[in-house]
């Protein structure tokens, strides 16, 4: 099979359609290492002074794994298309396990950045295991593989912040570096007798991939539009929880670590609707799904500035109410890439690993800079104008659905 834009790659798809357990791994998979992404969310206000950090700084702490994450995206991904495949992803989580054992040990802020930024990196593993899974998935029902594989990508997102939280809280944050280590160790043993191969029959050297990674992004409108709003909505979700660790600190909340830990572990009930997003796309109603997707998330925002606001002497209300804001928060992220990345998988099965290496690493760039904003706006006006910035990247995703159209 010939890849019809490039005539440069040729791929022997795996022959076995995919399996209920090994959907089941790929889930975990992804969720145990995306873990290591989204961590340091809720440990700057634990990083930064135990390093000496300024509080305007703390979200490179944040930035740092993020933004290795989508350098890993655009240069390593692209290797899927060139490299046997599960012979990769095990390098690639020797390396993030090394990281993160380093991690564990890290002096200074800038030796703690360094590593995170390595460490994110080696994470972009999972945008391998996925066009994996959807290569295998049978006709018709990539959107359900995608959606039954991202909602354990998903969970690993929303439950890293209430994880990372508990093991702080128990034994400080370095512990969470040493058991991620232990675990991505224990990962890369499992996935070496049980992940399947594939082999691209590449035509092709790595310059030329990264080389075409511009012709991809010029040529295809889908990929450059879903790629652009699961930007904006990461930009959200990043500034969101990178933020909240701070204002559920103040009151009338008054939450210590292990009280922001159970918050974040509410946030993560909005991952339940990640495979009916799939569905939906499967169904052809992926534009009116991901405007909802989009309204509810500017919705999410504009009821935590509300609640952030409030002069309460009851705590309970408003932690339910700034609870209830969060799911719905990532009901709107998750639902948006959900749907962006069943589209982009749909584009050319033979340039898999580049497109979701580009989708991806362009969404996690805006997951750095929403990262990066959350100190700076925290600085300058607090929680409103965190949440104002959200919204902002809302309604701007909001305009790209009205004016790009249907796909």
């Amino acid at each position: 099979m010939t890849d019809t834009n490039d005539g440069q790659l040729c791929e022997r798809l795996p022959a076995a359609t995919i399996t209920g357990p090994q959907t089941l791994l790929f889930a975990a998979s992804t969720g145990i290492i995306v873990t290591n992404l989204f961590a340091p969310q809720t440990l700057v206000g634990l990083i930064g002074p135990s390093l000496g950090a300024s509080a305007a700084s703390v979200g490179l702490v944040a930035m740092a794994t993020l933004l290795g994450y989508a350098a890993g995206l655009f240069f390593l991904v692209p290797m899927a298309d060139l490299a046997e495949n599960r012979a990769l992803i095990l390098r690639m989580l020797a390396a993030a396990a090394l990281a993160a054992g380093v991690a564990a040990f890290a002096p200074t802020i800038a030796s703690l950045l360094v590593v995170l930024f390595v460490l994110g990196a080696a994470c972009s593993a999972i945008q391998i295991l996925v066009p994996i899974a959807a290569s295998m998935a049978p006709p018709g029902e990539a959107g359900r593989v995608i959606g039954d594989v991202m909602s354990g990508l998903m969970i690993g997102i929303l439950l890293a912040r209430p994880l990372a939280s508990l093991i702080a809280d128990a034994w400080g944050w370095r512990a969470f570096y040493g058991l991620s280590a232990a675990a991505l160790v224990l990962l890369a043993g499992v996935l070496a007798f049980t992940l399947p191969q594939r082999r691209p029959e590449a035509k092709s050297t790595y310059g030329a991939l990264i080389a075409s990674l511009f012709g991809l992004l010029r040529d295809e409108p889908v990929l450059r539009r879903r790629a652009l709003t699961a930007a904006l909505v990461m930009a959200a979700f990043s500034l969101f929880w990178t933020a909240v660790a701070l204002r559920l600190a103040e009151p009338p909340f008054g939450l210590g670590q292990r009280g922001i830990a159970l918050f974040a572990l509410v946030g993560a009930g909005g991952a339940v609707v990640t495979p009916l997003f799939g569905r939906a796309g499967d169904h052809g109603w992926t534009r009116s799904a991901t405007i909802v997707c989009h309204l509810v998330l500017i919705g999410a925002m504009a009821l935590a500035a509300w609640v952030g606001a409030s002069q309460s002497e009851a705590s309970w209300l408003p932690l339910v109410l700034m609870g209830i804001s969060a799911v719905l928060l990532d009901i709107g992220v998750t639902g948006d890439q959900t749907l962006g990345r069943r589209a982009v998988n749909l584009l050319q099965p033979m340039a898999r690993g580049r497109l979701n290496g580009l989708f991806v690493g362009i969404f996690f760039i805006g997951g750095a800079i929403g990262s990066l904003l959350a100190g700076v706006a925290w600085s300058w006006g607090g929680w409103t104008c965190v949440c104002a910035i959200g919204s902002a990247f809302g309604l701007v995703a909001l305009l790209i659905d009205w004016i790009g159209g249907p796909e």
